[in-house]
Order: C-alpha cells, then structure tokens, then sequence
C-alpha cells in the first residue's frame, strides 16, 4: 500500500506573512529617504536654476544640507543589508530635520518655501510606536527653524519668526499627534488580526490533522486477497475529496472515494460527514444504502444548501469469491482494468449525493489480478483538463500494471506544479480465486 502522510504534504505556518512583512519593512526607509532626498535636491536645483523665482542666500549651505540628505539615503541603503543598521532607522529622520534646516537657511531663511519638506521625516517619526514619537518631532522641528541661529549668531530673531515657529509648531505637532494615534490604532488592528490569523490556521492546521485521521493507513486489515494504495493531496490545506476502504462483516471489502463540491474547510466538514455516514452502513449488502442513507443526512439544511454541497461518489463492495457489487453518485471516473489487458469505466446513470434521490448498484464479476482505480477530478487536471484529458488519463493507467505505481505516478503528478483541485486516487487489485462454474 502506497499512501502520503498528509503532515508531511501540509504545511501550516504563520512566519510567510511575517518574514514577507519583514522584507518591505527593510526597503521601508530607503524608499522614505528616497523621497525626501528627491524633494531636496529638486529644491536646491530648481533655486540655483531660477535664483530670480526662487531665493538663495548660501549655495553652500543649501547644497550641505542636500548632501545631508544624500549621505542618509546611503546609510537608509545600507540598513537593507545590514539589519544591526536599522535598528538605529529613527536617527535618519532625525538629521533629516538638520538636512531641511540647512536647505532652508540656504534659501532665504523665514522667507524659503521649502519648509514643508519637514513634514516628511515628522510622519515618519510620529508613524512608529510609542506615543514619545509624537513629541520628538516637535524639538527637531525646533532645531530646523532656530538652526539660522547657530549658523549665523550674531543674527536677532524678529517677532515675525517666533510667531511663525508657534504657528508652525502648533500645526506640526497636532499632525504629528494624528498620524501617532492612527498608527497606534493601526498597529492594534494589525495585532487582532495577526492574532485571529494565528487561531483560524491552528483550527485549520488542526482540521487536517482530523481529516488525515480519517484517512485509512493501510490495508493490513483487510482480506489477503485484496491489495489497496491510496493518497489525497488536498489544494489547501484541507481538502473536500475522501477515499476510505474498510473489511465487511462477510468476508469482503469495501472501497469509497468521494468528491465534494468546493474547496476547504467547509468542503472537508461534509466530506467527513458523507465518509462517516457511508462507512455506518458497512454492515448493509447492498452498497446503494449507504447512499440513501447519506443523501438523507445531507437533506437536513436548507435546499440552497443542499444545492451547493452536493458530492460525487464511488461505492462498491468486493465479496470474497470476487462480486464486486458498486454504485455511483455523479462520479464516473472509475476504471476497471482487465488483467488480460484494457479497462473500462463504471459508470453509472444517477445524480450525486445531495441531488438525486435514488441509486442502485450495478454486479460486476472481478477475474483474479483485475483492478479498480478510482480518482476525482483534480487527477484530470494533471493530464491537461481539456476533453480529451481523459483519454491520456486511461492510457496512463493501462500503461500500468502495478496500483502501488499508480499511485505514486500520480503523487508525483501532483506534487509538479500548483494544483486547482485536491487530488486523489484509490486503487484495488483483487487477488483472489474464482469459484468454478
């Protein structure tokens, strides 16, 4: 028996959102920095290119405080590669202030337009945690207007200037105390979310650990006769296909695979209900029953939501001189491979479970090395998914004499590319002796 654990092909984590969060927020200050190094150095450009427009006073100044600029965008590039480095990211902001106030003592002093570049590197501050971002870009705001008075000591503050520095602190700060607060209110938000991510994946991750308890191992408990190989490979984490095989009171086996419209966690709930209900039935002869009496479990809801959870099935029963007795809901994907070469479908003309309303089973008369191999829809997708994928599909098993290898083909299939759909494959061989006559 052939059969992939499904936790070593489900892998629930929660670090891909985190590390992939982690990467932006690397190339975070280098694309801030970017910014503002644009916007200084267009601004000392366009001064010295129009000094009749635009004012300057000292082109050395302007120019230092654009070399400023640039010489963080560097240190910002460097924190991209050298995460020790950005621990220390609110000290580029910071020199920013320095940068702004240099460029703007270099064009015209309390007469520059350029001040409103400031409230780049405020945002940037306010913008992290703490509510102590909201003040530290008022005292750097402090140092870009009061840095005339550093650069040039003999200069008087005129009364213009301190009303324009309360004015402009008064409007910086109440900025800078929204942008804190909606980033704290945002990083709250992101923090119930995490959390709720973390509680849906473990019920997820926990969900499939059911789902593959419900899956069966191998086939030492059932008849010598009868040879078993099976594996679902879900499209999530948990999928909406089940495959089951199980020994009957009277000697027999009993094989199951089934198909559920949709994907998930829901799609896998009904799933578990259809397998459980069907495998009740395991002490009922006809294998028809067992669909009646899952199709009455299913009829309990709404009609809408009978509609939208109907389910492809394959049931049969395989007594022991070799009556392989079978019914099918809506699956018709079931082959029937002659030990003497060639294989054929067992199809059947009746609705899926949660449609219709009848089924009957169908006697066919297994020879000794014949096989049954039955598969959802999402193996067809792996030969193309078009009208004649079935027909490679027939031809890929034909080319095969063993269910242990078509198993693992399949498995190996699927595990080449993205899939759409679960995948799964269930497949006997029956070994046994034909009464004569």
């Amino acid at each position: 028996m052939t059969q992939t654990p499904l936790r070593d092909r489900v892998r629930v984590t929660d670090t891909g959102p985190i590390v992939l969060s982690g990467l932006r927020k690397g190339w975070e200050p280098l694309a801030k920095q970017a910014l503002i190094t644009v916007l200084m150095a267009g601004a000392a450009a366009a001064s010295a290119a129009w000094p009749s427009w635009l004012l300057v006073t000292d082109a050395a100044v302007m120019w230092a405080g654009v070399g400023l600029s640039v010489l963080l965008l560097g240190v910002t590039a460097l924190m991209t590669r050298w995460s020790t480095l950005a621990r220390a990211e609110i000290v580029v902001p910071l020199l920013d202030f320095i940068a702004v106030g240099l460029l703007r003592f270099g064009t015209g002093g309390s007469r520059s337009v350029f001040l409103v570049i400031v409230i780049l590197p405020l945002i940037w501050i306010a913008a992290g945690r703490g509510r102590w971002r909201a003040l530290i870009p008022l005292v750097a705001t402090c140092i870009t207007l009061l840095l005339p008075l550093l650069l040039a000591p003999g200069r008087e503050l005129p009364v213009s200037e301190i009303v324009r520095l309360i004015v402009v602190l008064a409007v910086f700060g109440a900025a800078a105390a929204v942008v804190n607060e909606l980033s704290r209110r945002s990083l709250l938000q992101l923090r119930a979310s995490q959390r709720s991510r973390r509680l849906i994946e473990a019920e997820v991750s926990q969900a499939a650990l059911v789902q593959q308890s419900l899956q069966p191992t191998d086939g030492s408990g059932l008849p010598p006769a009868v040879h078993v190989a099976g594996m679902c490979v879900p499209a999530r984490t948990v999928g909406g296909d089940f495959y089951d095989w199980y020994p009957t009171p009277d000697g027999g086996t009993a094989l199951t695979l089934g198909d559920v419209m949709g994907k998930g966690v829901g799609a896998g709930m009904i799933a578990a209900a259809v397998r459980t209900v069907i495998r009740s039935s395991l002490t009922e002869p006809d294998p028809a029953t067992a669909f009646h009496r899952a199709s009455v479990g299913l009829s309990t809801g709404t009609t809408a939501m009978v509609s939208a959870q109907f389910t492809t099935c394959f049931h049969g029963r395989i007594s022991a001189d070799g009556t392989f007795r079978w019914v099918d809901a809506g699956h018709g994907l079931t082959l029937l491979r002659r030990s003497a070469g060639g294989s054929e479908f067992l199809r059947a003309h009746h609705l899926p479970l949660g449609v219709g309303t009848e089924w009957s089973s169908v006697t066919t008369e297994l020879l000794p090395g014949d096989s049954v191999i039955s598969v959802s829809d999402g193996v067809l997708d792996l030969f193309g998914g078009d009208l004649t994928s079935i027909d490679r599909y027939q031809a890929f098993i034909d080319a095969r004499d063993d269910v242990d290898r078509i198993v693992a083909d399949i498995a190996a299939l699927a595990a080449d590319g993205d899939r759409l759909d679960d995948v799964t494959v269930l497949a006997m061989t029956w070994n046994g002796i034909r009464a004569a006559g």
